[in-house]
């Protein structure tokens, strides 16, 4: 039993029972094909497809929108401060202008308060006044009429005795301060309603001094903290001029590449700028050059607020004077930063939230703005500072764009006339050198033939000797009387060599003799005739 025990035990040692042989066959299997499907990571063939976009990489914050609700941060003046800004210093003054930012439209918003405080204060003064004067005038009224009792009870009309007596009783009851029961109830009533209005302005009195008071106060504070970190932030600025100089223009340069994608074109999805937003934007740059005072409208000084505020005064619109209640005032016209036109107004905010604005321009197109910098610049022109960009509002709505494009593609067709002129100017060009030289041909050689074939034949006929050789040249003048003068003229031109080649000298004498008057004077008489 121990020796089959014993082999029975060394059997099941040995060989896998039928329970487990299926599972150890699926072991082997899955095994194998690990072992034959297996690869290194590396050997992983290129793709050859374009791969999927995916998911986009998320934002290091949240996006904020105008109008939505803002992200959470730390708000104050600690928020982070834009990638333009590099450097301690810039970063010193950067929180430094943001704080005096907030600070200056506080200061504002104060001032606002306490100018209708002092308002609401001169209109309770006068309604207490006038109280006042109600009081007393219904004093005086009763008064009269308590006087007007007393007078006419201390008349004894005549009549019966008993009369008289009724009359001494109203008498003693008037002097001891009594009065009748009408009167006396009319003048009661006056008199508290007249009291009760005047408690009341009092009031409204009281009130509209302690809040006018309250805000002086808070005012000066303010103002006192505001100067005090305006000059130490001017101070810095003074101390570091040149270093601010390179930083400005970094930062100018880095404004200008954020804002270069923005917007190229002062007409957007065919809309312009309205007029009237244009007359903001040209008065805003009428102002440029003028210093920055704070709390200043014009017409030397202005800050930032103070002259978008004067800008659309100008244009007709009244906008709210301190910069946040600008926002608050145009929001409902939000505008894209990819849509801007003149004369919207560009807010930037220190914390990316409306609580946070601290200044504002007036864009002017070509990602450019018009604005009052701060305490140490003037109204200028610069880059929009895209990267503290909150919002930006739009006070008069966009208008079609022109349609002037067609009228600027027409005018080529107009050159053609432009350039037909220039044959025209070339014939009469050539044409003169023709006319020119024919003239210049014939009057030459008539004056010279002429002169000289009258002046020869004339003296030649009264000469005797010549008689045996002039028959001949005598008769042909003879013959040629009897054609008219413009024949004669004619003949000469056709002649003119003739004589000229014939005779040298007779020319020589006609010319030195002083017979062509003679001359002249025969052949008018020769004409006479022929004419008769």
């Amino acid at each position: 039993m121990a020796k089959r025990a014993g082999g029975h035990k060394a059997r099941r040692d040995g060989h896998i029972g039928p329970v487990l042989r299926p599972l150890a066959w699926s072991a082997m299997l899955g095994a194998a094909a690990a072992v034959a499907f297996a690869a290194p990571v590396y050997a992983d063939p290129t793709p050859n497809t374009i791969p999927d976009a995916g998911s986009r990489p998320a934002p290091a914050g949240a996006l904020q929108l105008p109008g939505a609700t803002p992200p959470p941060n730390s708000g104050g003046v600690n928020y982070p401060p834009p990638s333009t800004v590099t450097g301690p210093l810039a970063t010193q003054i950067y929180n430094a202008e943001i704080e005096i930012g907030l600070l200056g439209d506080q200061l504002l918003g104060v001032r606002e308060s306490q100018a209708t405080a002092r308002t609401d204060l001169a209109i309770a003064h006068r309604k207490l006044e006038e109280a006042r004067a109600a009081v007393a005038k219904a004093e005086s009224a009763a008064e009269g009429a308590a006087a007007q009792a007393l007078k006419e009870a201390a008349e004894l009309p005549p009549g019966a005795f008993g009369s008289d007596l009724h009359g001494l009783s109203e008498l003693s009851r008037l002097q001891r301060g009594e009065r009748s029961t009408a009167e006396s109830d009319a003048a009661e009533h006056e008199m508290a309603r007249a009291k009760d209005a005047e408690r009341v302005a009092q009031e409204e009195y009281n009130a509209a001094l302690a809040k006018e008071q309250s805000l002086a106060g808070q005012f000066t504070t303010l103002e006192a903290t505001f100067k005090t970190k305006e000059a130490a932030l001017v101070e810095v600025k003074d101390r570091n001029a040149a270093q601010l100089a390179v930083i400005e223009r970094q930062r100018e340069a880095e404004e200008a590449r954020l804002g270069a994608g923005f917007l190229d074109d002062e007409a957007i999805a065919g809309k312009a700028a309205h007029p009237l937003a244009i007359k903001a934007v040209e008065f805003a740059l009428d102002q440029l050059g003028k210093r920055y005072v704070w709390g200043t409208e014009g017409p030397n000084t202005y800050d930032c607020s103070g002259l978008t505020w004067a800008s659309y005064r100008h244009a007709d619109y009244q906008l709210p004077r301190v910069s946040r209640d600008q926002f608050a005032g145009t929001r409902s016209k939000l505008v894209s930063q990819y849509a801007l036109l003149p004369g919207d107004l560009v807010f930037f905010s220190s914390n990316g939230t409306a609580s946070g604005i601290h200044h504002v321009g007036m864009y002017i197109g070509d990602g450019k703005m018009v604005h009052a910098p701060n305490s140490r610049e003037r109204v200028k022109v610069s880059t929009v500072w895209w990267s503290r960009f909150f919002a930006a509002t739009r006070v008069y709505g966009a208008v079609d764009a022109p349609t002037t494009t067609p009228p600027a593609t027409t005018p080529p067709p107009t050159t053609p006339p432009a350039t037909t002129p220039p044959p025209t100017t070339k014939p009469p060009a050539t044409t003169p050198p023709p006319t020119t030289t024919p003239p210049t041909t014939p009057p030459t050689t008539p004056p010279t033939t002429p002169p000289t074939t009258p002046p020869t034949t004339p003296p030649s006929t009264p000469t005797p000797t010549p008689t045996p050789t002039t028959p001949s040249p005598t008769p042909s003048p003879a013959d040629s009387p009897s054609s008219n003068p413009s024949a004669t003229s004619a003949v000469p031109t056709s002649s003119s060599a003739k004589p000229s080649s014939s005779s040298a000298p007779p020319a020589t004498t006609a010319a030195t003799s002083a017979s062509p008057s003679p001359s002249a004077t025969p052949s008018s008489s020769a004409s006479a005739s022929t004419g008769k």
